[in-house]
């Protein structure tokens, strides 16, 4: 629940008082837990007044769930993907009315949004939140994907689940009925997204049909055959529509982008876990394309040594970011893991007796101890303006999701200079590049040399599937196109995924990153100084020891760890 919400409704009911409700607000937020467990647990109020007072706001009642044990009719009335979503759980059904629970009593678009998905009278009741979750969990979370046809992510089983809900939602149904069959797909699609670790889901509206694909290990996927795909045309329409609804976006808007978010509960190994999705939607031609950015937390590792980070690569970094002040730049293309690679070095130092501030566009995982901002154009709070009030907050360390004009790269130098470490990213093709791109952004040189410390390259190449692994011979073109000789070559082996179920056909299962890490010395500082080419910035810092991007894909090649094909296409 919201806490300054609680707040506000037990003083309103009298349960707390007005002149410590700030005071106590505080303590709840830097307590980080659930105002319930807080507030009841800490004695500001006993669970009884607390639920009482809750209930008495919205005008519900207080039930009891000690004993309640939930029938199958009325856990059928509610679907999986929907109880997962809203966290909510079905008591009772009087004369035609639905009695539900909710974990957050106080959310009244989630009640109106299961009224809209259900098409059913609903009332709400007030019950312990623990107790929800906990029957939430046995009667919903426990729920084998086996049953729901969702054991494993082959294609054939997602095609074979998908075509049966598609087929029935574009059939001659009420309005009701089609409605019910699009909830049910669109949950099911998120909840596959997520167990996938999907990044992307994608919506694609076209003339004679719709797609629907998702982007795992950043390749993308159709999850639909070609007769489905026109199935799916027929109800596409009603996918966007209730994408908006639960997205809280405009459904009567659809000249213009709009951008929303939706949050979900999964388990994993019995805890649960909150995952947004961004939710991101473009008028086309022949209807709105919308794409689901999917920021699983509990799915990324944001710490250095679970990240795959090659020793040496790992030892520089740990050294870099405990120096006092200067400019960090991690650089690479949309979705190279540049703004985990920064998580994970924020929270190395992430210490009590540091402040941390971060400004970005959009803030993707919240980090406990950290100040992070993010930014809205709409109303002028930009990257400089940010930065800017950074500056008075007394931080220690800094980061600066994306350094895009003149004027945040100015004040990021102007920060490093005056005692802070600053933390950035560009979109460069190598480490020697982010020169080149602040020069071009108008920065004179001098402040670049005097400021920047490290600049790290990255990409993120698909592993080979360990369960259909086998030995390859490349073709003479390969290993031109590598740069290798036959000498070179000598006994090395190659490999390359047969392709199978475990990897749905495609021969790769996970990511790892290859990095390139230049650090500033003397001799760099001073041809940066003279304006020296990217070019021959880079043949120097080959020189003095830098390992290129080719380089640790040709040993990742060699370890038997990627392939040709990923080294080639990256790097």
């Amino acid at each position: 629940m919201n806490p300054n919400l609680v707040i506000t409704t037990l003083v309103e009911q009298g349960v707390l008082p007005r002149d410590h409700a700030q005071e106590l607000l505080q303590a709840l937020q830097e307590s980080g837990r659930a105002p319930e467990d807080f507030l009841i647990n800490e004695g500001h109020v006993d669970e009884q007044t607390f639920y009482q007072a809750i209930a008495n706001s919205i005008g519900a009642n207080v039930v009891d769930l000690s004993d309640f044990e939930l029938e199958n009719r009325l856990r059928d009335k509610i679907p999986v993907g929907l109880a997962r979503l809203h966290r909510v759980l079905p008591i009772a059904e009087v004369d035609g009315t639905l009695y539900v629970t909710l974990s957050d009593p106080l959310d009244v678009e989630k009640l109106a949004e299961l009224r809209f998905a259900l098409n059913q009278n609903i009332q709400i009741s007030v019950a312990s939140i623990p107790r929800i979750e906990e029957l939430i969990t046995q009667y919903y979370e426990s729920v084998d994907y086996a049953a729901e046809g969702f054991s494993t992510l082959t294609q054939k089983e997602l095609q074979a689940k998908l075509s049966e809900l598609s087929v029935r939602a574009a059939g001659n149904l009420s309005d009701d009925e089609k409605a019910q069959y699009v909830t049910e797909i669109i949950d099911n699609l998120i909840d596959i997204g997520i167990k996938a670790k999907a990044s992307d889901i994608h919506f694609e509206p076209f003339e004679t049909y719709m797609d629907v694909r998702m982007r795992v290990d950043g390749t993308l996927r159709s999850l639909l055959t070609k007769a489905d795909r026109k199935a799916y045309n027929s109800i596409a329409r009603e996918l966007t529509s209730r994408l908006k609804v639960i997205s809280g976006l405009n459904i009567a808007e659809s000249r213009l982008p709009q951008d929303g978010r939706i949050q979900r509960t999964v388990l994993r190994e019995g805890k649960p876990y909150s995952v947004d999705l961004r939710v991101s939607t473009l008028p086309t031609q022949f209807g709105e394309s919308v794409v689901l950015r999917i920021l699983d937390r509990s799915a990324v590792q944001l710490d250095l040594d679970k990240l795959g980070v090659p020793e040496r690569v790992k030892a520089l970094l740990r050294d870099m970011i405990k120096i006092p002040n200067g400019i960090i730049i991690v650089t690479g293309p949309t979705g190279s893991g540049k703004t985990t690679t920064l998580y994970a070095c924020l929270r190395e130092i992430n210490e009590p007796n540091s402040k941390l501030l971060t400004v970005e566009d959009p803030v993707e995982y919240d980090i406990d101890g950290i100040m992070q901002v993010p930014v809205n154009d709409h109303i002028g709070l930009d990257f400089a303006r940010c930065l800017r009030a950074f500056l008075r907050q007394d931080p220690d360390r800094i980061l600066v999701g994306e350094t895009r004009d003149l004027e945040t790269a100015q004040i990021a130098i102007q920060a490093s200079l005056t005692g802070h470490l600053v933390f950035t990213s560009l979109h460069t093709n190598d480490s020697t590049g982010a020169v080149t791109r602040l020069i071009d952004m108008g920065v004179e040189p001098f402040l670049i040399s005097a400021s920047l410390e490290l600049v790290v390259a990255q990409r993120l190449v698909r592993r080979i599937c360990p369960n259909c692994i086998e030995p390859y011979e490349p073709t003479d073109d390969e290993i031109l196109l590598l740069g290798l000789s036959a000498h070179e070559i000598g006994d090395k082996k190659f490999s390359k995924g047969r392709g199978c179920d475990e990897c749905g056909e495609t021969g790769y299962r996970g990511r790892k990153g290859i990095f390139e890490t230049l650090r500033i010395g003397d001799t760099l500082r001073e041809m940066i100084n003279q304006r020296a080419p990217g070019v021959v910035l880079r043949q120097k810092a080959i020189e003095l020891g830098m390992r290129t991007l080719r380089d640790e894909g040709l040993q990742a090649i060699f370890d038997g760890e990627t392939s040709v094909e990923e080294i080639l296409k990256y790097t």
